[in-house]
């Protein structure tokens, strides 16, 4: 379960990164010669349900790894800026902060 969890949240770490390239895109069509608005209204509900998960993530990462409150306030932060959450990804899995232990195949029991 816990590397489920750890999975997913890489995964909405480059998703959220990905769906801000989406928006800038689609904020320069809205904005730029074109003047057309689709980009904006496809891409910003989609980046916004991946800011939400992501922030959701976050805290369920931080909770299973017992992350200290700086790292996790910095990871939730890491949200708004573009780009930045593929950098605090990274930076953690350096750290160690995403390593999983491996589960046992069988429960364990006093004696072994």
């Amino acid at each position: 379960m816990r590397e489920k969890i750890t999975k997913l949240f890489v995964a909405a770490a480059i998703a959220e990164a990905c769906s801000w390239l989406a928006l800038l895109v689609g904020m320069a069509v809205k904005y730029g010669p074109p003047d057309n608005e689709i980009g904006v209204k496809i891409f910003g509900p989609i980046h916004g349900a991946l800011f939400v998960a992501y922030g959701l993530l976050v805290l369920a990462v931080a909770r299973l790894h017992r992350w200290r409150l700086w790292p996790t306030v910095v990871a939730l932060a890491c949200a708004v800026p573009p780009f930045a959450t593929l950098f605090f990804e990274r930076w953690a899995a350096r750290r160690g902060m995403l390593r999983t232990a491996p589960e046992p195949d069988r429960p364990l029991t006093p004696v072994g």
